[in-house]
Formats: C-alpha cells, sequence, structure tokens
C-alpha cells in the first residue's frame, strides 16, 4: 500500500509521537569518559588542543572522577603522561606509575565508577611509537610482553577493565593469560580491535604527548581502505580472550561499526576521536552549526550504526542533557 493509505509523517507530527516511535536514543548509561593523567599534584591544566579538556595529577583526576559518577556515567578511560620516558616505555608498568596511582585514588574517591586504562606504550617510549623498536622496526612479540605486564600492573593497581590499544598481533592473547595466571580472571579487556591508521588523532596526540618522532604508525595500525580486514582484526581479538572489541575512529567508520554489530554478539565499543570532537567544536566555534545539536546527532549516529558504548570527550556535556 501506499499514500495516502501510508503517510509517513503521522509518525513525525508532534514531539510525542517522535519519542514514541523513536529508533534510536542516547542513554548515560553509553558513555565512557577519557581522562588524561599526569605526574604532579594539585594539577588541573587546560589542553591547548582540545576544548574542555584537562592534563589532570592523580589527586585531582579523582575529584574529576567523582563528578562523572555523580553524573551516572559508568566509566571512564585512562591515559598516562609519565614524569620520564625510556625506549621501552618502563614506567607503563612501574608500581607507582602516574596510571596506578591515579586508578587507586580514583576507586577511593568513586567506588562504584569502573575504571579503564589505556595499554600502550607510546606515552612513555622516548621515540613515540607503541612499541619495542629492534632494527628500526617495531617487535611485535616483544611488545606484547611489555604489554602484558602494563595490564597486569593496572589490574593489580585495581582497574577494571584493560583496553590495549597498540594493534600488535596476539596482545590480548598476552594480557589475558598474563592476568589468568595472576587470579586477574574478572578483569575485562576492551581491545582496541579495528584501529586505523587515522587522521583524526592529531589533538589526542598533543594532548598524550605521544606523537611519533620518526616515521608513522602504519605497519600496526589498520589500513584506512579495508573493512574485510576489520573483521578479521575482530575475530581474532574476540578468540584471544576481549570481552569488548572496540572501533577507532568513530564517525568516519560506521560502516565498520554496522558490519562488527551485524556479525558479532559481543559488546561493541566506538571511539568518538579528539580529531571528531575538535572539528565539531571549530564548526560551533566559528558560528557554522549548533553545538549541542551536532554533539546529539553526531552521537546518535554512531550508536545507531551499532556501538553499544561511545568513549566521547562530550560524555559529561551530553549526561548533562539527556
Amino acid at each position: 500500500m501506499g499514500f495516502p493509505k501510508n503517510r509517513m509523517r503521522r509518525l513525525r507530527s508532534s514531539a510525542a509521537m517522535r519519542r514514541l516511535v523513536r529508533e534510536t536514543s542516547l542513554s548515560v548509561d553509553d558513555f565512557v569518559y577519557p581522562l588524561f593523567v599526569r605526574e604532579g599534584e594539585g594539577l588541573k591544566e587546560p589542553i591547548k588542543s582540545m576544548t574542555d579538556c584537562f592534563h589532570f595529577s592523580p589527586d585531582t583526576v579523582a575529584v574529576e572522577a567523582a563528578e562523572v559518577a555523580s553524573l551516572r556515567i559508568p566509566a571512564v578511560l585512562l591515559f598516562g603522561l609519565p614524569g620520564k620516558k625510556d625506549d621501552i616505555g618502563s614506567e607503563a608498568w612501574a608500581e607507582n606509575g602516574v596510571v596506578q596511582r591515579a586508578i587507586r585514588e580514583i576507586k577511593k574517591a568513586a567506588p562504584q565508577l569502573l575504571v579503564i586504562t589505556d595499554v600502550c606504550l607510546c606515552g612513555y617510549t622516548d621515540h613515540g611509537h607503541c612499541g619495542v623498536i629492534k632494527d628500526g622496526k617495531i617487535d611485535n612479540d616483544a611488545t606484547c610482553e611489555l604489554l602484558a605486564k602494563v595490564a597486569l600492573a593496572h589490574a593489580q593497581a585495581g582497574a577494571d577493565i584493560v583496553a590495549p590499544s597498540d594493534m600488535m598481533d596476539g596482545r590480548v592473547k598476552y594480557i589475558r593469560e598474563a592476568l589468568e595466571e595472576n587470579d586477574f580472571k574478572d578483569v575485562a579487556i576492551m581491545s582496541y580491535a579495528a584501529k586505523f591508521a587515522s587522521a583524526f588523532y592529531g589533538p589526542f596526540r598533543d594532548a598524550a604527548e605521544s606523537a611519533p618522532s620518526f616515521g608513522d604508525r602504519k605497519s600496526y595500525q589498520m589500513d584506512v581502505s579495508n573493512s574485510d580486514q576489520a573483521m578479521r582484526e575482530i575475530a581474532l581479538d574476540i578468540a584471544e580472550g576481549a570481552d569488548i572489541v572496540m572501533v577507532k575512529p568513530a564517525l568516519p567508520y560506521l560502516d565498520i561499526i554496522c558490519r562488527a554489530r551485524q556479525r558479532f554478539d559481543c559488546p561493541i565499543a566506538a571511539y568518538n576521536v579528539s580529531g571528531e570532537y575538535m572539528m565539531l567544536n571549530s564548526a560551533a566555534d566559528a558560528g557554522l552549526l549548533d553545538k549541542q545539536a551536532a554533539m546529539l546527532e553526531m552521537l546518535t549516529a554512531i550508536k545507531r550504526a551499532g556501538a553499544d558504548i561511545l568513549i566521547t570527550y562530550f560524555a559529561k556535556d551530553v549526561a548533562k542533557r539527556i
């Protein structure tokens, strides 16, 4: 049947009608809020490249985390900026490393909040790459061994979820084995399973002080042209023990999120990355669009594509509005 028996505008005739038939709705339960923590005390320093984002010290990040919890956002994702760097990123697994201290402080200030930790070496190495360099190349297996040490250190400090973001082959397996062997069976792994070598990471690399000092990350992060390969990456990580898989970035990769949702039955996270965040903020600052409307539309699109978990710097802002 067609017009006039079917009039699609009937279902758009009022705000109440639109709410009643809405297929996709944002919830505060969807969000993870990223936080940057660095050495020091009493720090809350604006990040120049990222609007309304800050560098915190372990004590002040706990205060911020308590505010996040008060907004009923269920989780934060921690990124660390160490006081010193070396060629293997050894501060990443130090017992009193900056992330480890931040975890303990957050757990005291907001015990109900899930703490997710980024597991990578790029912010801790003096060369800015995500792994151990041997003969000018990233040594995959040697890197995996160190990533397992980082994940274990985070678990020992109280992390609920560890999130390897390096894109080394087999790192989920190394991490899962290390957690199991040390009786951290309940610590979940959220794998950056399909992380693309994207141009949208620029502001984050400034915020995390993690830009590579030479070359690029295209030998380990995914080629932006590949979709089938993303499905293989996700399948392998699930087989190795990932509990949650992530697609990163989100907005330019809605097709990947959609394919993953159709194929896999585990929770799917999508990272609304710094470039997406600042692209919208910059356009709003220039008076080119309505920031709040565009923010909600963008995040709804990511969820509509199939994401269960939205990692976004907009989390606090949206939580105050829905």
